[in-house]
């Protein structure tokens, strides 16, 4: 059975830090799209950054407006794992965060089941 599974959210004042991981298991993602998405209260899912494959060792990486020079993304194929790096959080981060698993083909797509961040001012 595949799982992604998210951790690392919390609460944190503005200008902290937080390390989101999403764990997946099931099957190895080391060529797909590791992607990272987050929704607020009463506003629609958005993406914030995703990690592509380009061959070897090699991965591209993508970022929101809203996020770039704040978040990184990086991924342990040997864990299986991917990684925000949040930095420099605003208030207006707090969501619920979720990774996804694109194949980029007809096969399916993977969601986490998300893990809340809140950033007090």
């Amino acid at each position: 059975q595949v799982q992604l599974v998210e951790s690392g959210g919390g609460l944190v004042q503005a200008g902290g830090s937080l390390r989101l991981s999403c764990a997946a298991s099931g099957r190895t993602f080391s060529t797909y799209v590791m992607g990272w998405f987050r929704q607020a209260p009463g506003k629609e899912r958005e993406f914030v950054a995703r990690s592509r494959w380009s061959g070897g060792s090699v991965y591209y990486t993508y970022y929101a407006d809203s996020v770039m020079g704040r978040f990184t993304t990086t991924r342990d194929n040997a864990k299986n794992t991917v990684y925000l790096q949040m930095n420099s959080l605003k208030p207006e981060d707090t969501a619920v965060y979720y990774c996804n698993a694109d194949p980029e083909s007809n096969a399916p797509v993977y969601w986490g089941q998300g893990t809340q961040v809140s950033v007090a001012s």
